[in-house]
């Protein structure tokens, strides 16, 4: 390794934040890793987990933000005020020297010299690596709306994004209970923001270009019926609209004319991968950083992660794809499994709005009427219910569910684990057909081994009551050994469910 790779200069106070560096031994592979965000942490603990001496890998993380990594899953939780920013952080602030990590918070890079296998930082320092790891994650796209940025590009006064927890801190600043706030984008983050700030009493409107909203996971109709369930909680629609000008004080001019009033207006049309850096250096960029089953870019030294990589078996946004990307590169990069390969996550999207429950998967768009697959829905939108379910061959290929939970997880569990469905397809769609992970407070001891409790982390049923007879009898221990409730926090019932259900066994 060469002396670069353990150099260290001052840092300073603030921005700088933490520093952690460890001098590895000399025959460790030096692993960079840019980006130390929810992809770029759990890499870190992925290869500690698999060396936890550092006599193989040694490994630095970059990080832009002066904190540690946070769950960025959360935020909508933040602004809910049910969370505040500190529990939603991934690590403690001894965790990098604990775990022989170097750790540069607030920093950058500014530079990658491939040949030299070099990267050059913000602070003036520079690293070698043997394996370089970009994790740089993505931003929020903030549409040319006039008005939205002042001539600088620097957002406009009363406009915020919502993508970091600086971001949250900006919302809470500005909205006030009572006051109009106008959210651009009804996908799923534009729906967690609106439905987070109706709760802390804003008034607000969704202002979204497609005729309904998440028109990517949804039909028109479970659109119709998720915009009632939210218009109850205070939130009102503009749907199939534009904004044309923001005039700060005032609000949003639409393109038909109208007028949505908004003290506050929150961005959230969208991201975009954060591809800059590749693209500086001569990586294949289109939509991401395009890698291929290895997590390798064009680059066989460097790979890329999360966010801000495009592998076609998944899609970006979710956590499950870069928390399994980040498993199968801990593998390569520490030798524990040279043929580990990362072949894709069927997308499970859920909506993480209080007092509303919605589940997709799959072939969300498959007509009712479609001459090669078996497709049933139960309509209910008095009570705020809408049940799609695709089949092939008598397997599950993609549901909407909204106001059903236990209907939720049994078709996920069919999903994730390919089983048959069960013949009686009205009991499925009710939640009925099997003993199922919403229902696990209940009858748990009906749940099989097998059954994913946490999807984000894929952890069983089984891996929880061995961890619970293994001595982690609480929630937090639970969560500590297996990770579940660590992601978008969820399973979190299930998981009590099931340990108090082995307390009283």
């Amino acid at each position: 390794m060469s002396e670069l790779a353990s150099e260290s200069s001052a840092q300073g106070a603030g921005a700088r934040g933490h520093r952690t560096s460890e001098v590895a031994p000399r025959n460790a592979r030096h692993v960079v890793v840019v980006g130390y965000g929810m992809a770029g942490s759990r890499l870190a603990e992925e290869i500690r987990r698999r060396d936890r001496a550092g006599e193989r890998v040694s490994v630095t993380v970059i990080g832009e933000e002066p904190h540690a990594a946070y769950n960025r899953v959360l935020l909508s939780s933040v602004v809910a005020g049910t969370m505040t920013a500190e529990s939603t952080r991934l690590h403690d602030e001894d965790w990098a020297q604990a775990h022989g990590i170097d750790l540069r918070l607030g920093v950058s890079v500014t530079a990658i010299d491939r040949e030299a296998r070099t990267v050059a930082l913000s602070d003036g320092g520079e690293l070698s690596y043997d394996a370089l790891v970009l994790a740089t994650g993505s931003r929020a796209w903030v549409p040319p709306t006039e008005g939205l940025r002042t001539d600088s590009g620097a957002l406009a006064a009363g406009v915020a994004t919502f993508r970091d927890l600086a971001d949250c801190a900006a919302i809470l600043d500005k909205a006030r209970p009572g006051a109009p706030v106008a959210v651009l984008g009804g996908g799923l983050l534009g729906l967690e923001a609106a439905r987070g700030l109706a709760g802390r009493g804003s008034l607000v409107t969704v202002v979204h270009p497609a005729g309904h909203i998440m028109e990517r996971q949804l039909d028109p109709a479970a659109g119709a019926v998720l915009a009632k369930a939210l218009a109850a909680h205070g939130i009102e629609f503009r749907v199939g609209r534009l904004a044309a000008r923001y005039m700060p004080g005032d609000g949003l001019k639409l393109d038909d004319g109208s007028h949505v009033p908004a003290d506050l207006v929150v961005v959230s049309a969208g991201v975009r991968a954060e591809t800059t850096l590749a693209a500086s250096i001569g990586l294949t960029v289109e939509q991401g950083i395009v890698i291929d089953d290895a997590l390798r870019t064009n680059d066989p030294r460097i790979h890329a992660i999360g966010d801000c990589a495009q592998h076609p078996g998944t899609v970006s946004g979710l956590v499950q794809p870069a928390w399994e990307q980040a498993e199968v590169l801990a593998d390569l990069l520490t030798g524990e499994n040279p043929s580990s390969r990362y072949r894709g996550t069927p997308v499970v999207t859920r909506l993480k709005a209080r007092d509303v429950d919605l589940a997709a998967l799959g072939e969300v768009h498959t007509e009712v009427d479609s001459p090669d697959a078996e497709v049933l829905c139960l309509h209910d939108p008095a009570r705020g219910r809408y049940a799609k379910l695709v089949l092939r061959e008598d397997r599950v290929t993609g549901a909407i569910v909204i106001g059903a939970p236990d209907a939720a997880a049994t078709i996920t569990q069919l999903y994730d684990a390919k089983s048959p469905a069960p013949t009686d397809r009205l009991a499925l769609l009710l939640g009925r057909a099997l003993p199922s992970v919403g229902a696990v407070a209940s009858s748990p001891a009906d749940l099989p081994a097998s059954a994913v409790v946490c999807r984000c982390n894929t952890v069983t049923k089984g891996q929880l009551v061995k961890a619970w007879r293994a001595g982690a009898v609480e929630v937090a221990d639970l969560a500590k050994a297996t990770r579940a409730t660590t992601g978008c926090g969820g399973c979190g019932d299930a998981v009590r469910g099931i340990a108090d259900w082995l307390a009283r066994a």
